[in-house]
Formats: structure tokens, C-alpha cells, sequence
């Protein structure tokens, strides 16, 4: 697969998921006393805890990836972003008094292991795939 077309992929996930954040019975109710942010709170279909600020990021994270997916450089560049900044959302969904990034955000439970897996996606595309490369080097 083309890193572009990586970027075009989890591009199109993360807003449809971001989306489907602020739809009304797409989401589970969420209780957790350490939660600041309460808009929009819920299990997303059913598993993973979301509210409005974590439907944002998705949105962002989305829009970013569509945009990116229109450059290889971009791309690239976006994959170890992801990679980077959802490696570090595992490591915090582990921590108790940190997976709620400090109240706003709620990342634990089904989203560790879904933010593990997108970080490793992401790291494969950003930092080890070399599409692009062997043309650079003949030119």
C-alpha cells in the first residue's frame, strides 16, 4: 500500500469515527468521576470512551490525514505524527491518574489497545516503509 493512500485510509476512519462521536445513539452512556469534559461523553459503539473533546481530536486527525494524502512527504510526515502522538495516548491510557488526560479526554479501556495498533500502523507507514525512496536516490 502507498503511504499516501495509508494517510487518504485512516484519514477517512478518523472523521467518520469523529463524526459518529456527536450522533446520538451511536454512543453508550459514560460515567467517570475524573472526567471534566462531559459534552458528548459516551462508549462509542458501545466499547471505546469517547466525549467532545475526543471526537475533536478524531476530526482533526482526519481532516489532517485527507489533506496529507496528497503529498508523499506529507504523508509521511502525518504517519509519524500519528505514530508518535498515539504511542504516547497508550502509554497514558495505562497510567490511572493519567487516562483521562487530566479530565479532558478519555483514554482507556478499548482505546488502549485501538491506539496501540494505530500507533504501530502509523509507525510502519511514517518510519519504515520506503515508498519513494529508490526514485529519489535515481534522480
Amino acid at each position: 500500500m502507498r503511504i499516501q493512500t495509508f494517510a487518504l485510509i485512516f484519514g477517512i476512519a478518523f472523521l467518520v469515527v469523529g463524526v459518529a462521536g456527536f450522533i446520538p445513539g451511536l454512543s453508550t452512556p459514560l460515567e467517570h468521576p475524573g472526567l471534566t469534559v462531559e459534552a458528548a461523553s459516551g462508549h462509542l459503539f458501545g466499547l471505546f470512551p469517547v466525549n467532545a473533546l475526543h471526537n475533536l481530536v478524531h476530526i482533526a486527525f482526519g481532516v489532517w490525514g485527507l489533506v496529507a494524502a496528497r503529498n508523499l512527504a506529507a504523508s509521511r510526515l502525518y504517519g509519524r505524527v500519528v505514530a508518535v502522538a498515539y504511542g504516547a495516548l497508550t502509554v497514558l491510557g495505562l497510567i490511572p491518574l493519567a487516562n483521562t488526560v487530566f479530565g479532558l479526554v478519555p483514554i482507556y479501556g478499548h482505546d488502549i489497545w485501538l491506539h496501540a495498533l494505530l500507533a504501530a500502523v502509523a509507525a510502519y507507514f511514517g518510519f519504515l516503509h520506503r515508498e519513494g525512496e529508490a526514485h529519489v536516490a535515481r534522480a
